[in-house]
């Protein structure tokens, strides 16, 4: 362990500054992860592997036909903690309608080097 609790010359709280770490760091032991959880990481392994386009939502209502008795906290979670994500597009908010005109912008090859050159009006 990198912080020794019998050093002579530091302390524990200065041990613990210099390496960036809390003191509450210190005495953290982690959690095992349960044989449930790890059996319900497997299935949700097998679906995400079978279907990559289906989120915690799809995955619940398959873990849920298949008998497990989960909800869609614990699926999201579990799916974090394996760093699942689902295989979807994303809102196409940049993408302009067709019907809409395309202005140029006019000051392209202007350069604005002093105050008053360039003004814009918004009616908005």
């Amino acid at each position: 362990m990198l912080v020794q609790p019998d050093h002579g010359a530091l302390s524990i709280r200065r041990q613990c500054e210099l390496l960036s770490l809390t003191r509450s760091m210190r005495y953290y032991l982690p959690v095992e992860v349960s044989a449930e959880d790890r059996a319900l990481m497997k299935e949700i392994d097998r679906l995400f592997t079978k279907w990559p386009f289906f989120g915690s939502r799809k995955i619940l209502l398959e873990l849920r036909a298949a008998g497990h008795a989960v909800n869609r906290k614990r699926v999201q979670r579990l799916m974090q903690v394996m760093g699942l994500q689902a295989l979807v597009p994303g809102p196409h908010t940049s993408t302009p309608h067709p019907d809409h005109p395309i202005y140029p912008y006019l000051l392209g090859k202007v350069d604005v080097v002093r105050p008053n050159q360039a003004w814009a009006a918004d009616i908005t």
